[in-house]
């Protein structure tokens, strides 16, 4: 089969979640064995050391290696990694396992790790392969990994995710539509473990069935701590639910969780209200996407939505606001929103997410936008990225063929740096 080159097609950001017929592509391809050029893709990575002890090596000099609190928890160093999907869940039953377990422990020397997107119910799931926390299989595949970044010394928080119209009736219950807050479909195509299919156009949530959803993401918040998670963060950004109901290029809706702002934040006020009632404020944060626009995303005014979300959400005092800020390295980044005005109107610790390298990060803490930052993409080939940038030392390369799916190849594998005095 001759090879094919997706470069244009497909490109790997910062943040976990990209738009599905992206994430769709990578993993097909690479179930398939598919052959990609990546010719015209380069990426420089970092890799984490699991000598955690070295990594706690604070000095004075590096603002990156203070210690910062979060919640109820005191972090060791301000390296967040952030969520990454990987598409690498057990099956049948969208299990976390060993497998995953080897993955997470090498990277436990981030201050904080914020797991993969884990769909809260079959009903909110929108990839194959990958896991989900309402079963008692996948609840004790969980306990497996919280377990190991645990005795490596680190903590960990589970991302709750309904992906609302980012599906396919091929992987939702009973072959339904999706759901989302309006019958507005998205483009692009769905990644099913058939392979891709187009997206379709989701139905209208009723109201009555709102409630339901909000015991979803309640039920999936106790499940959480049952596996043995530090905390939880609740998945509000990159075109996923509760984001379609945020923004309104995505919710037309005309009854109370419809029209003006107040009413499009309803639904994510009230999640987080019942996640908080689950496992406490201080084991909660949320992220947000104001400027993505992946998964057909748009909003009228998003400096003015967010400020106001933003100054919503302290009536929670929530551990932390997780926030992805662009889909590009800082640079070349030409959104005109102010995220500096953004983290103002926010009371509590700020996570910066988007672009990102050890110096930029270490110059935004410096500068007090932000509080700590989490990284994705450095993140896959460097499980010891603590570990680097305390020594300045270099970075691992990637294998982009193995981002999405397959086994411990481009996974597990990547070199740690070898011991230094």
């Amino acid at each position: 089969m001759p090879s094919m080159c997706i470069c244009k097609v497909l490109s790997f950001y910062e943040n976990n979640i990209m738009s599905g017929t992206i994430i769709a592509v990578a993993i097909l391809f690479a179930k398939l064995n598919f052959p990609i050029q990546w010719d015209h893709w380069s990426v420089d990575f970092t890799r984490n050391s699991r000598n955690t002890s070295r990594a706690e090596k604070m000095t004075s000099e590096d603002i990156l290696f203070t210690p910062v609190k979060i919640g109820r928890y005191t972090l060791r160093n301000r390296i967040i990694m952030a969520p990454l999907t990987r598409s690498r869940a057990q099956q049948p039953g969208d299990i976390p396992w060993q497998l995953n377990a080897d993955y997470y422990r090498q990277r436990a020397g981030a201050g904080l790790i914020i797991s993969e997107a884990t769909h809260i119910s079959p009903q909110g799931k929108g990839y194959a392969f990958t896991p989900g926390i309402y079963s008692p299989a996948q609840i004790d595949g969980w306990r497996k990994i919280t377990d190991a970044v645990h005795d490596e010394g680190g903590l960990i928080f589970l991302q709750l995710w309904h992906v609302g119209r980012v599906s396919h009736p091929d992987l939702q219950p009973g072959h339904a539509l999706p759901v989302a807050p309006s019958a507005i479909g998205i483009e692009g195509m769905a990644f099913t473990e058939t392979g891709l299919k187009p997206f379709v156009t989701p139905r209208a949530l009723e109201l009555s069935e709102i409630p339901g959803i909000i015991d979803q993401y309640r039920i999936a918040a106790e499940n959480a701590l049952i596996a043995g998670f530090d905390g939880v963060e609740i998945h509000a950004a990159n075109g996923y639910l509760l984001d379609q109901f945020l923004r309104d290029g995505s919710n037309h809706r005309t009854d109370a969780y419809g029209g003006n702002i107040d009413n499009r934040m309803r639904l994510l006020l009230e999640v987080t209200a019942v996640v908080i009632d689950a496992v406490g404020a201080d084991r909660t944060g949320l992220r947000l996407s104001p400027t993505n626009a992946f998964n057909s995303m748009s909003d009228s005014d998003p400096q003015k939505h967010f400020n106001y979300a933003a100054e919503q959400l302290n009536r929670f005092d929530l551990a932390y606001l997780h926030i992805v800020e662009r889909m590009v390295p800082i640079e070349e980044d030409t959104t005109e929103f102010d995220f500096a005005a953004l983290r103002q109107h926010f009371n509590g610790p700020y996570i910066a997410n988007g672009g990102y390298d050890a110096e930029s990060s270490r110059n935004s803490i410096a500068r007090n936008l932000c509080d700590t930052v989490a990284f994705g993409k450095l993140y896959i080939a460097n499980p010891d990225l603590t570990e680097r940038f305390r020594l300045n030392a270099p970075l691992n390369t990637p294998d982009p063929d193995t981002f999405y799916g397959g086994d411990g190849k481009g996974y597990t594998d990547y070199p740690a740096l070898a011991s230094v005095d």
